[in-house]
């Protein structure tokens, strides 16, 4: 049986076209010899001279030789041209010639870099398993390297004949396999749908998460400036499991209650992760104080008693992460280095574009700045889009290897309008592909200003809400349902495959209409609708001219 990169594959919830691969996956793990490896969703970005390159490679197959095949899987129905092989994604043609050229010469080139001494043989195929190539000849690749339908019980005899078990090398081969267990670094996706946390997404090399852990300085206080989906919260998760890993004791301070739920389900055990306001609380309390929400300022009494707490052992950390720093005031962040030891190392995540509330800027003097405009999240046609609609302060450059995601924009007259709107919306992303549980409803407005919060259902859709209460453990209570509504504050932090940002309207288009712009859409990772009023839909449409 060969062996397979990264594991845990099996356990992945997949569909669709992820659902096929896995098909594949187990295919060859059970035919090919022992001495093959597979390697399975290769990604990365590679940034050089002010362009990006990006690749996908299905598998990447292995030999004792040191020898690789690259595997492209194309399901579904092909269309055959005087261009050879098109696959058409959205209504989109796309050249599975040029697409397979380009992820090949991309390999050639980074292999040619990296391996020192000799070079691999680096082969390419095409694997249709639901299409029959009716002419070979005019398929642009050679037939040889094609299996389709009609041979795809033959695909591990034609791979081990592409890749023969001769002259094993085994340095060469420990070389490549360095090189794609480093591509392929798998970390939980911090950023996953609500309840998906087993989903894992393929980090892109050199990524946030990786670069900024290797930076020195002391004492130690580093600034994160990143944009959305440039992997701020990968770096929180990654620096608090390196803290429990070395026996030290991390706090994760945020401002948004649903993000550190989330991130206290997908953390290991051992810290502390709170929202700014449950931290006061619980000093507080532990001063067998009990503070009394009903009394107006309730909050304001907490954030003064902390601005005087002297902490004990109890209260000590040896690694501070506070995320979505642009929401915090100055006071507050005082008083979080009050908790941190002598030695102790800081950390600062925000991006002000996701800046919700009109706070002043956090001055954070003699901290060391790290900046990052790369949104690994978000495909580039989403923030192309994004960009002529509403004015971005800075560039943000897309890493995401997904494309064909154009912005539906849909507009609404009233608010039966809206309802009939989202309610299609949901409905076309459905007959799209997408599962109910890929799909997150945002809207525009806060959860009690909604007027989707009237409603349990959205057409034979049942509406999956936050109910506002907490169950003992502390975990957030939610209605049953299929699709999933927050709003935008809410979902802050978060992503979905498929977002469906609703409820948009405004009257003027404004700093603050912007960045909630920016931060809904920026949720999705494959497919975004917008819809919104009349008024706004025209607001944003003469920006774009």
């Amino acid at each position: 049986m060969a062996i397979i990169y990264p594991d845990g594959w099996r356990e992945m919830a997949s569909t669709g076209a992820a659902a096929r691969e896995i098909e594949t996956l187990i295919f060859l793990a059970e035919a090919l010899p022992d001495d093959y490896c597979i390697y399975h969703g290769v990604h990365w970005t590679r940034v050089e001279k002010s362009h990006q390159l990006w690749g996908e490679i299905d598998f990447v197959i292995l030999s004792p030789a040191g020898k690789l095949l690259l595997i492209e899987q194309k399901c579904g129905l092909l269309t055959e041209s005087n261009e050879g092989l098109i696959k058409t994604y959205n209504a989109k043609p796309k050249s599975v010639v040029s697409q397979m050229g380009r992820t090949t010469d991309s390999m050639f080139e980074r292999l040619d870099k990296y391996c020192k001494g000799t070079k691999p043989v680096i082969d390419s195929m095409l694997y249709c398993p639901d299409y029959t190539v009716k002419d070979m000849g005019a398929a642009g690749i050679d037939p040889s390297r094609i299996v389709d339908a009609s041979r795809r019980d033959q695909l591990p005899y034609i791979i081990c004949k592409i890749l023969p078990l001769d002259n094993p090398d085994a340095a060469l081969s420990d070389q490549l396999h360095a090189f794609l267990s480093d591509t392929l670094n798998l970390v939980p996706n911090a950023n996953a749908f609500v309840g998906q946390a087993k989903m894992l997404f393929t980090r892109i090399s050199g990524g946030l998460a990786e670069w900024a852990r290797k930076i020195e300085c002391e004492p130690f206080r580093l600034r994160i400036i990143g944009t959305a989906g440039s992997g701020k919260t990968q770096l929180a998760l990654a620096v608090f499991r390196d803290a429990i890993a070395a026996g030290k004791r991390p706090l994760y301070v945020c401002y948004n209650r649903p993000l550190a739920d989330h991130f206290m389900q997908i953390s290991p055990a051992g810290g502390m992760i709170v929202t700014y306001h449950q931290l006061c609380d619980k000093i507080y309390r532990a001063q067998g104080l009990l503070p009394d929400f009903s009394v107006p300022g309730a909050y304001v009494i907490l954030e003064t008693f902390m601005t005087d707490f002297q902490p004990d052992e109890d209260w000590l950390f040896d690694e501070l992460i506070i995320d979505e720093g642009q929401d915090f005031q100055t006071d507050w962040k005082d008083n979080l280095l009050n908790l941190l030891r002598q030695h102790g190392k800081a950390w600062w995540l925000e991006d002000p574009m996701q800046k919700l509330y009109r706070r002043p800027d956090v001055d954070l003097p003699g901290w060391v700045t790290l900046r990052s405009n790369t949104n690994y999240r978000s495909p580039q046609d989403i923030l192309d889009s994004l960009s002529k609609l509403i004015p971005l302060p800075y560039p943000v450059v897309s890493g995401s290897p997904l494309t064909d995601s154009d912005i539906d924009l849909v507009s609404y007259t009233d608010t039966a309008d809206l309802i009939d709107q989202t309610k299609r919306a949901i409905t076309r992303c459905i007959a799209s592909g997408y599962k109910r549980d890929m799909i997150a409803v945002i809207t525009f407005r806060g959860r009690d200003k909604s007027a989707l919060s009237a409603y349990d259902k959205l057409g034979p859709f049942e509406v999956r809400r936050f109910t506002g209460h907490y169950d003992l453990l502390g975990s957030p209570i939610f209605s049953d349902g299929d699709i999933l509504i927050e709003s935008v504050y809410r979902f802050k932090g978060q992503a979905a495959p498929c977002v469906i940002l609703t409820e948009i309207d405004f009257e003027m288009l404004d700093e603050i209409v912007i960045r909630k712009l920016f931060v809904g859409a920026t949720r999705a990772t494959m497919k975004l609708v917008m819809i919104m009023s009349e008024n706004s839909a025209n607001c944003l449409m003469k920006n774009d001219q």
